[in-house]
């Protein structure tokens, strides 16, 4: 059986598998097998990091990118939560819109860009539907498996302490049983919502995935791989966040 490591031993593994991926990457680069046109080095990174800076165009990105970003990931959050909660504890309702929701699931978002467009025209409000929608279908499957997988016997001794109507039923009972598995939803959402930032703005909007496309149109490469490390290091502080706060919510299971 494997040992678990310390937390310092895996920070410190972690950190050296970075590093030697960066030097691996590095070599590469520098050794001519590929042009520097089609691969930068990371080294070329933190000189366009600075240029970008100095001329306000980073900033002006992130923030463009995260405004519809954040817009659409609360909406497909609550919308995903509400709606997966509805059909699992409500047997009509999930009847009723099972075939639709086979229908639609399949669907990726980014062929919903054409009705975007038409619907909102080349806007922050297209971004955000995009994103929405790929966050929606996350959360939704993810609340109706883990409200659907709460113990029976629990809703059962809820009914025995007067716990039974729909309401007390549902907030004191279901959604805390379900709230682990709800939250593994919302944070998988957080990811996939910066994926769909980059294809939502490939047609026009203002952010990160627009000004990789300029750059790449320019073969400015290396401008494009500071924008690729733009988006990990942002889902990276999203994601460290979401846990602590994670963490804090989960606390009466320990």
């Amino acid at each position: 059986m494997r040992q678990p490591l310390k937390l310092h031993s895996s920070i410190a593994l972690s950190a050296l598998g970075v590093g030697a991926f960066l030097l691996a990457w590095e070599a590469l680069a520098r050794s001519g097998v590929v042009p520097a046109g089609l691969l930068p080095s990371p080294s070329a990174v933190p000189g366009a990091f600075l240029a970008e800076f100095r001329a306000g165009t980073w900033q002006a990105m992130v923030f463009a990118s995260l405004s519809h970003y954040l817009s659409g990931l609360a909406l497909g959050t609550v919308l995903g939560i509400t709606f997966g909660t509805a059909a699992a504890t409500w047997g009509i309702w999930d009847a009723f819109q099972a075939w639709v929701v086979r229908m639609l699931r399949p669907i990726p978002s980014i062929a919903w860009i054409p009705f975007a467009i038409i619907w909102f025209g080349v806007s922050k409000s297209a971004a955000t539907f995009l994103i929405a929608l790929t966050v929606f279908w996350i959360n939704y499957y993810a609340t109706y498996s883990a409200v659907r997988g709460v113990d029976k016997d629990l809703i059962e001794l809820g009914h025995a302490f007067g716990q039974g109507g729909l309401i007390p039923r549902l907030f004191k009972i279901v959604l805390p049983g379900a709230l682990p598995g709800i939250l593994s939803g919302v944070r998988a959402g957080l990811g996939q919502g910066w994926m769909t930032v980059v294809a939502a703005e490939l047609f026009g909007i203002s952010g990160l995935g627009a000004r990789m496309s300029d750059a790449s149109g320019l073969l400015a490469t290396h401008i494009v791989v500071l924008y690729m490390v733009t988006i990990a290091a942002l889902y990276g502080v999203c994601d460290f966040l979401f846990m602590q706060v994670q963490q804090r919510v989960l606390a009466w299971q320990k």
